[in-house]
This record gives structure tokens, sequence and C-alpha cells, in this order.
């Protein structure tokens, strides 16, 4: 069953890193595929929301994607509306950040 973004937690993305995400434009699908997923803040979270994360995804150098919120599609949590933000390019290609809290 897929849950909503709101309620997904590092976990779940963590265990998906060197997966594909699809976007789809008007020019045809592009794939970001997730390269990190890490905790921000303190280890010993706890609290009613969930601990916080980031996640960084590569993609190609272009097109480059603008900062806004992008349907991200994978194949086992359909489709989630996800804010990128470009943190610039590595050697293999263009890189994006989602933060979560």
């Amino acid at each position: 069953m897929v849950r909503m973004l709101a309620e997904m937690t590092l976990g779940d993305f963590s265990a998906r890193i060197g997966e594909a995400f699809r976007i789809a434009l008007p020019d045809g699908p592009i794939e970001l595929t997730l390269v990190e997923a890490e905790g921000i803040g303190r280890k010993d979270h706890a609290g009613p929301r969930r601990a916080p994360f980031s996640l960084v995804f590569r993609g190609p150098m272009k097109p480059a994607l603008v900062q806004r919120t992008w349907p991200l599609e994978h194949v086992a949590f359909g489709v989630l509306d996800v804010f990128l933000v470009p943190i610039g390019p590595d050697a293999s290609g263009m890189r994006y950040e989602a933060v979560f809290n």
C-alpha cells in the first residue's frame, strides 16, 4: 500500500538509494537517481512528528530543473509531489535536494 508523502520517513527512502525516479516533461521524461538519504538534526528524535531528513537526487546536466515542486514517479511509491532544489553539479550530473521535516 502506498503511503502519503507526509507519512513517509527516512527509512522508506534509504532502502531506495540507487533507484530511479522519473519526472514527465513536455519533451519526454527524465530520470533522477536517489544517491543520498540522511537524517537531519538529533539522532534520538522523539515526538509526534517524523524525524527530519534530506534526500539528494542526481539527474542529467540538461535539462536542468528549476527549484519547485516536481511530480516524482517511483515504481514502489507511485507519484510523489516533491519540492526539489538544485544544489549543483558533480562529476556525474546535476544534483537536487529535498528536505522533509
